[in-house]
């Protein structure tokens, strides 16, 4: 296995060692040239690239949305989302920067890794200063690194200008679906213990009756008015039960319809 990985080394280097020798038949004057053409090949690959990689982010950014709009309002996982998003467009800074150092160290501009991230970091922030430098004729891509920078940088602000606004939409509209299911449950604890004290009410007002009745009756007449009576409160106790599931089935069916999905028959009277 490790010949099979120096064979591998050792072809990696000849490729590297051939690209040099190529860019080493180019005649000096047309070097600057050359350099210019190179970085705005890698430029173009690279922009798009970007623009992938930000389409992807956004996709990730929307799906996530809907799915928070069409659940449980959890404003925490809506965070989490914020903060992933912005992740990504770092993570993709990053790549993009490796990608500048894969290609001046495989071209042979600059010899060790290292010293190829640093530079293409310090040209792609525009930073400004290092101790790594190309040669003469090579430092034209310096120039082009910086400005695929400014691309990039300028494109990743207009759509994390986008992911803001989305987010802060998403969080209005989170709140207000909370706030929509606080009072929900609100009112449905209330139309319980209405529900609740209108049953009670008929109790009592159905045993009063019975008392008043069985005042001058027989033994057997009270014997089947009592029966009559517990009938007639099992019948109020099961409809009580059976109106206080309704409002529960009602209360979970709005939660389930989440911020993002209008309740049934909003949309025919905004017509």
């Amino acid at each position: 296995m490790n010949r099979v990985w120096n064979r591998d080394r050792r072809a990696g280097g000849n490729r590297v060692s051939d690209v040099s020798a190529l860019l080493a038949k180019i005649p000096d004057e047309l070097k600057p040239l050359a350099s210019l053409g190179l970085g705005a090949l890698i430029l173009v690959c690279q922009a798009l690239f970007h623009g992938a990689g930000l389409h992807h982010i956004l996709r990730i950014s929307r799906r996530g949305e809907r799915r928070l709009l069409t659940g449980p309002p959890h404003q925490f996982r809506a965070g989490f989302l914020f903060g992933w998003s912005i992740f990504l467009m770092l993570s993709l800074h990053i790549a993009e920067i490796l990608m500048w150092a894969f290609s001046l160290n495989h071209l042979g501009l600059i010899a060790r890794v290292h010293d190829a991230i640093y530079f293409s970091a310090n040209a792609y922030t525009t930073l400004g200063y290092g101790t790594v430098a190309l040669e003469q004729q090579w430092r034209n891509i310096g120039p082009v690194i910086a400005i695929s920078g400014l691309f990039t940088f300028a494109w990743t602000t207009s759509t994390l200008v986008d992911v803001v606004r989305s987010h802060g939409v998403l969080i209005e509209q989170l709140e207000d679906e909370r706030e929509r299911e606080t009072q929900l449950r609100m009112n449905t604890r209330k139309d319980e213990w209405d529900a609740l004290k209108r049953e009670r009410a008929d109790e009592r007002s159905e045993k009063e009756k019975t008392r008043t009745q069985t005042a001058r009756a027989s033994f057997f007449q009270r014997r089947g008015m009592w029966k009559e009576e517990k009938k007639r409160v099992q019948e109020l106790r099961m409809a009580k039960a059976a109106e206080i599931e309704e409002l529960r089935r009602k209360e979970r069916e709005e939660e389930k319809l989440g911020p993002g999905m209008p309740p049934a028959g909003s949309e025919g009277k905004k017509q």
